[in-house]
């Protein structure tokens, strides 16, 4: 292959890498996810550019293996690029309460990564199927795990009253309103007599919304505070 004809290839297969890493990034980009169009193109594009480069070591140093001067594995760089895009996609998860944010964004990443691997070594059709493949799973699939998901974990805090029967009183309040309780924890303050209960909550999608749920709360003769996280 002329010098020409590596150039035309080299910059064909970047070109392909950025537009699927690009259309994965243009959906986190819609749903306002800081890793979005441009770091997804960005980290398709030097993936490929990386297997390019091991390649390209590769046919150029590989026969000099051959004398026991070098010995050169091709699929180093390409552990090292799934390793590495690890710490990246770790950078995009956060922690919010219960909540967990970036989980999507990171395993994309680590997808676009894979995209340009595959185009850097020329599998172009398995490329492009997953990129078509995930942008499916992005769009339809997740209004399929809106009606699956049965509803979200919220931590409730209740400030009331330090008397006996106090937190059975508030259970049964919960129960009946469908609100499970999964864990709490209580904290007296032997001063002011009050207490402090932390509820770790799921709210089903049938059952109350955030706003009427505190007010019911907040309106019980034995509730001082309610604060939800």
């Amino acid at each position: 292959m002329t010098l020409p004809e590596e150039m035309v290839m080299f910059a064909g297969r970047l070109l392909l890498a950025a537009f699927l890493g690009g259309l994965i990034g243009l959906e986190r980009e819609y749903h306002g996810r800081d890793a979005g169009f441009r770091t997804h193109l960005l980290v398709a594009m030097g993936a490929c550019l990386m297997v390019f480069i091991s390649e390209y070591f590769y046919f150029r140093y590989g026969a000099e293996s051959e004398l026991g001067i070098i010995r050169l594995d091709p699929t180093r760089i390409a552990a090292q690029i799934v390793t590495g895009i690890g710490f990246l996609g770790a950078g995009a998860i956060l922690r919010e309460g219960l909540s967990v944010r970036g989980l999507t964004t990171a395993a994309c990443l680590w997808l676009v990564a894979g995209l340009g691997m595959a185009v850097g070594v020329g599998l172009y059709f398995p490329a492009v199927f997953a990129t078509l493949l995930s942008l499916l799973t992005l769009w339809i699939l997740k209004k399929v795990e809106r009606r699956v998901r049965r509803g979200s974990f919220r931590i409730l805090t209740v400030h009331c009253v330090a008397e006996d029967g106090t937190l059975d009183k508030l259970r049964t309040f919960l129960t009946e309103r469908k609100i499970e309780i999964f864990d709490f924890s209580l904290e007296r303050n032997l001063t002011s007599r009050e207490m402090k209960i932390d509820l770790t909550i799921r709210i089903r999608p049938e059952a109350q919304t955030i706003t009427p749920l505190m007010e019911s709360v907040a309106a019980l003769e034995y509730v001082n505070k309610v604060v939800f996280r």
